[in-house]
C-alpha cells in the first residue's frame, strides 16, 4: 500500500514563494504519474500539476503556468511543487496524488497541506 505525506505549506505574502513536498512511503512507487491538486474553501478539488514518474512530461493548470514547477526525485520517492509569485487566489489545501496506470485516475491521495497567501 502506498501512503503519501505532504509538507511545506504555510502562510506567505502575495508575491512570495513556497515549496511543497510529497513523500511516498509503504513501498517504492513505480506507477505512471504523480500530481498536485488543490481545494479552496467552498470549491471543488481541482488539478494543479502532474508529472510522469518515468518520463519528462509535465502538465499544468493554465493559471499556474510560469509560476509553479513540479519535479520529482525518484531516488527519494518524492515529488515537489515549487510555487513562485503566489497570489491570494492560490490559497487552498494542496493534495498530492499518485496514479498507478494511465487513464484510470489517481489511486492514492495524501491528507493535504494548507497554503495561505495574504494580500
Amino acid at each position: 500500500q502506498v501512503q503519501l505525506v505532504e509538507s511545506g505549506g504555510g502562510l506567505v505574502q502575495a508575491g512570495g514563494s513556497l515549496t511543497l513536498s510529497c513523500a511516498v512511503s509503504g513501498r517504492t512507487f513505480s506507477g505512471y504519474s504523480m500530481a498536485w491538486f488543490r481545494q479552496a474553501p467552498g470549491k471543488e478539488r481541482g488539478f494543479v500539476a502532474a508529472i510522469q514518474w518515468s518520463g519528462p512530461t509535465t502538465y499544468y493548470k493554465d493559471s499556474v503556468k510560469g509560476r509553479f514547477t513540479i519535479s520529482r526525485d525518484n531516488a527519494k520517492n518524492s515529488v515537489y511543487l515549487q510555487m513562485n509569485s503566489l497570489k491570494p487566489e492560490d490559497t487552498a489545501l494542496y493534495f498530492c496524488a499518485a496514479a498507478e496506470k494511465i487513464g484510470t485516475g489517481y489511486d492514492y491521495w495524501g491528507q493535504g497541506t494548507q497554503v495561505t497567501v495574504s494580500s
